[in-house]
């Protein structure tokens, strides 16, 4: 059997485990949340290395992007060189690949038009490829990292403007700790409504669900919701406040869809193949020939 282990950095009241069969191969599939305790996450690296097929990060991203340059987050890197033999990867590569090509297929195959509709991004630092698919569709976009990382009510509203926020802010913010940058452990669980007028101009409400979470308002009405990590808890919130559709990369698996970083462990696992060996064009076909679909779901 294939052992898939997501440690993340997220609350330990989202841990879930599943097992499946994809190719013809058993899959053990595992989340264990540390509750933002970045040493429990290394001594757990270090005790499974070696006896697991493929690690997941969970509640932090190696590194966030600008269209030309990537800043390794400290802490991510921290956790990135503990595991010595088991391959380990943060649900990037995923990104990059399945949420780009989702966000083109959205009108072609599921027949909910982009061009001309509003975007909000929680970040797009975080999800580059999200960001710039939007743009490329022709969607009206808020990239929010001002916003949801720092707390500033400033909106960006070009690709150049997200280039020239990261490259001022990142090189400082990758040396902090990640619980100052995004909501970890019990954090997660805490909703404080800010930002009502981007929330209300939004058509979409796109990125990481820890960020989009964090100010949500009590209703988002008829709005799609393009995001990932969602338990069933989550989906029965974002039904009970209106929202009209749920779309994540991952595909749903007995009531949740799993964070970039399972998905992608589970990728690398099949293609027996380290991580930095895989292209774009290899997670998609990989994703394809597994069967596995993204959660394309009407709520309301």
């Amino acid at each position: 059997m294939k052992r898939i282990v997501s440690i993340s950095l997220g609350s330990s009241q989202r841990d879930k485990k599943v097992e499946l069969e994809l190719l013809g191969q058993p899959f053990s599939i595992e989340r264990v949340g540390t509750d933002g305790d970045v040493g429990r996450a290394v001594r757990m690296l270090k005790e499974l290395d070696g006896r697991v097929t493929a690690f997941g990060i969970g509640g932090i991203d190696f590194s966030v992007r600008s269209s030309k340059r990537h800043w390794p987050l400290r802490d991510a890197i921290r956790l990135a060189h503990t595991p010595q033999k088991t391959p380990v990867v943060d649900g990037g590569g995923v990104k990059d690949a399945l949420e780009r090509q989702i966000v083109f297929d959205l009108e072609p195959v599921y027949g909910i038009p982009v061009k001309g509709r509003r975007v909000l991004v929680a970040s797009g630092a975080a999800r580059y490829a999200m960001a710039e698919a939007f743009v490329q569709a022709g969607a009206d976009c808020i990239f929010g990292d001002l916003m949801f990382v720092l707390g500033l009510p400033v909106k960006i509203r070009t690709l150049a403007g997200l280039d020239r926020a990261v490259r001022l802010i990142a090189p400082v913010a990758s040396r902090l700790p990640i619980s100052l940058l995004y909501p970890t452990g019990k954090a997660q669980h805490r909703s404080t409504p800010r930002f009502p007028d981007v929330y209300a101009w939004a058509d979409f409400l796109t990125g990481d669900y820890h960020f989009l979470h964090r100010h949500l308002p009590d209703r988002i009405d008829r709005k799609v919701v393009f995001t990932n990590t969602v338990t069933a808890t989550d989906v029965d919130e974002l039904r009970a406040r209106g929202a009209g559709w749920l779309i994540t990369s991952s595909p749903e698996m007995n009531g949740r869809s799993f964070a970039a970083n399972v998905v992608e462990a589970m990728l690398v696992a099949l293609s027996g193949k380290r991580p930095e060996e895989l292209t774009r064009e290899d997670y998609l076909e990989l994703f394809s020939r597994a069967g596995l679909r993204p959660r394309v779901e009407r709520l309301n």
